[in-house]
């Protein structure tokens, strides 16, 4: 992976092979899709949205990750809207399909070649642009083969520039690769949700498959403002209330590690989201962290993550080690 550092601006790193060069932190547009639909985050002021997406530019951040299941479209309409009204530097746009809903706002997965051709155009209008930056598989199925095949036609056609995946193991990645190459991995990565560790990041890293991690603080459990109390009320309308990691006796282990996240960011002068999102851009695998925020404030208490290095002994108390020791993962 290569980084590039300019004075006075952000660093970017090079994800995968591309000539796409990335901010640590990219802006996440799930919870800007509103509510009323399988996984909503609940009700969202589409201003306050558009408010946080300039803050996040403003502030260096250089792409937008969404899909077009966000608010079942949407998320791209709100992000087209934002992007409209920005006069800095246009941000690199990234999307995912292969998740369908229904008029009740049920989700069903689907990779059948039509479909994902009806989605693409679907972005290409929403979001209104000419070509995607990156577009990605959302979540795998039987017919992956298909639905593979025909994101590599997207890109051969100059519908999309980039062709990525979400979710994928290891096995679903060889059989990806065997028909087209996959530009990057988008998977779940935090410290509650370790798995990738084992087997799929140095997967990617000695394919030169690029990293985009979603949910490093576990969707907002280890931002420091998530309490019993708060988790208890979330209503009906946000997903979250149906979450296991949200209720114990998950809720209190979790709690716990947002206190050891909170007492490293207290010596940094940081929030513990900071730190939390911090350890997940530490592994070297890492292209950059998907960090979803609804408005500018989060925005502002998230970015400085970008440029923020855990040493090794904050690195271990956070995982509950009691004195340092060399991290396997860091020798992938």
């Amino acid at each position: 992976m290569t980084t590039k550092r300019k004075e006075g601006e952000m660093i970017t790193n090079q994800l995968g092979k591309t000539d796409l060069f990335i901010t640590p932190v990219g802006f996440g547009a799930w919870a800007i899709g509103g509510a009323g639909w399988e996984f909503g985050w609940g009700e969202q002021d589409d201003k306050v949205s558009v408010n946080a997406i300039h803050r996040a530019l403003e502030l260096g951040i250089n792409w937008i990750d969404t899909a077009a299941v966000y608010g079942m479209g949407h998320s791209e309409e709100v992000v087209a809207f934002a992007l409209r009204t920005w006069r800095g530097p246009r941000p690199y746009v990234f999307t995912k399909c292969g998740l369908r809903w229904d008029e009740q706002g049920y989700i069903h997965r689907s990779l059948n070649a039509g479909s994902i051709r009806r989605e693409c155009e679907d972005s290409l209008r929403r979001l209104k642009v000419d070509v995607i930056d990156l577009y990605q598989i959302h979540w795998p199925t039987e017919d992956l083969e298909e639905g593979w095949s025909a994101m590599a036609q997207l890109q051969k056609e100059g519908k999309v520039r980039w062709i990525g995946v979400s979710n994928f193991n290891v096995d679903e990645l060889r059989r990806a690769q065997a028909i087209a190459p996959i530009t990057s991995l988008q998977p779940p990565y935090s410290l509650i949700r370790r798995e990738v560790e084992q087997e799929i990041l140095p997967y990617c890293r000695a394919n030169e498959i690029g990293v985009i991690v979603y949910s490093p603080m576990a969707s907002g459990l280890l931002t420091g403002a998530m309490t019993r109390k708060r988790a208890a009320a979330l209503p009906d309308s946000d997903w979250r209330s149906r979450d296991v990691e949200f209720k114990e006796p998950a809720l209190s282990k979790n709690l716990a590690l947002v206190e050891r996240l909170r007492e490293v960011g207290e010596r940094r002068g940081r929030a513990p989201g900071q730190i939390a999102i911090a350890w997940a851009l530490r592994n070297p695998t890492v292209t950059g962290a998907i960090v979803g925020a609804r408005d500018a404030k989060q925005v502002e208490g998230n970015v400085g993550a970008a440029n923020l290095y855990l040493a090794d002994e904050e690195i271990a108390k956070i995982e509950g080690r009691n004195s340092y020791q060399p991290e396997l993962v860091m020798a992938v």
